[in-house]
């Protein structure tokens, strides 16, 4: 079922057991566009059923926020022109070469080049997955691009993220509506998963200058301004306190910086950040 934040957007929630991101739809009086296309076929399918509810103008556009499978393997089931930045369509190009057979996928999973979750999503929800092949992207842009809907302009930027160097984010300027896809979320290198400190700061500035007040994440659906603010704040308070690769300096550094404990959420982004220090650091 998707969920209504106005008359010209609608969104479906992240199922986070079945690694199904948050996927958006946007409306204008002529033409329609949905913002990431699903993990998988099925995925895409479920999606395109709920919007035939809707009485919407038809999807013209796909836009994909960055270059990980569970946001782009179901492209090839929209009738419609998919839009990447550059450095997604490099990644999306490397997945085109792909064989989807459990062989394949097995020697994909063994030598890192896939998740166990995604072979197993491939295995069950793309049907005939010997002759899948994905489609090519059919608009690739650099920095940014301006898509109108008809009366209804949808704003895209490659921003900077501490999640991947491909994101791209979806402003809706009169409904002060943003789609950040995965873009602020952290990242897994060398199996530690941290947030990229020095993109920090220069992240946060590129969502902010939108003004927005209401923000579609991949993987919690929607945030408001104040539950956003709130999430920066704890963010960048664990990024300020760690400035070496001891995770007990840094807990102790945030104690005397703030007068008190960390909570839960900044105590997990300080691990975080501290495992950037030790990346750096190899």
């Amino acid at each position: 079922m998707l969920n209504k934040l106005s008359n010209s957007i609608y969104y479906l929630s992240n199922q986070d057991e079945r690694d199904r991101p948050t996927l958006g739809l946007v409306c204008g009086d002529k033409h329609s566009l949905v913002i990431d296309s699903g993990n998988s076929v099925q995925h895409a399918k479920d999606f395109l059923q709920e919007i035939d509810k809707l009485n919407v103008p038809p999807v013209k556009y796909v836009v994909i926020t960055h270059a990980h499978w569970d946001h782009f393997l179901g492209m090839n089931e929209f009738d419609a022109t998919v839009i990447v930045n550059s450095q997604t369509n490099k990644v999306i190009k490397e997945w085109q070469g792909y064989l989807y057979d459990d062989s394949s996928l097995q020697k994909y999973v063994n030598t890192n080049k896939m998740t166990s979750m995604c072979k197993e999503i491939i295995q069950s929800e793309i049907p005939n997955r010997e002759n899948f092949k994905l489609n090519s992207p059919n608009v690739i842009f650099e920095d940014s691009l301006t898509i109108d809907l008809g009366n209804k302009f949808c704003f895209l930027e490659r921003i900077k993220s501490t999640h991947t160097d491909d994101s791209t984010i979806i402003y809706i300027p009169d409904e002060k509506v943003i789609f950040l896809g995965d873009s602020v979320y952290g990242a897994n290198t060398n199996s530690l998963f941290h947030f990229k400190q020095s993109l920090l700061l220069p992240m946060i500035k590129d969502i902010q200058k939108y003004g927005s007040e209401f923000f579609l994440l991949g993987h919690e659906s929607i945030y408001d301004k104040d539950k956003m603010n709130m999430y920066w704040k704890e963010l960048t308070a664990a990024s300020q306190a760690t400035k070496s690769t001891s995770l007990e300096s840094a807990i102790e550094c945030f104690k005397a910086d703030n007068k008190r404990e960390p909570n839960d959420n900044e105590l997990f982004f300080i691990e975080a950040f501290v495992n950037d220090q030790i990346i750096r650091s190899q």
